[in-house]
């Protein structure tokens, strides 16, 4: 089930989003913004898709109850 190229390419934008969290509590520094200006068009579809990317990984709790009823 599953796309595997999907699968790993959300996981791995979830993973720059966790960072980019750190990066903001620990230091307050938002690198986004750093690199892309502060909510600019490009910062937005950033934000954007690793919050698609938390929600599509939100079906993984599925793939694990079914890898655990095997």
């Amino acid at each position: 089930m599953g796309n595997k190229y999907l699968d790993y390419t959300a996981l791995t934008i979830a993973i720059v989003g966790a960072i980019v969290w750190g990066l903001i509590g620990l230091f307050r520094f938002d690198l986004v913004a750093f690199l892309f200006g502060d909510m600019s068009w490009i910062s937005r579809i950033v934000y954007v898709l690793v919050g698609l990317c938390g929600l599509y990984l939100l079906t993984f709790y599925m793939k694990v109850d079914e890898g655990s009823a095997r």
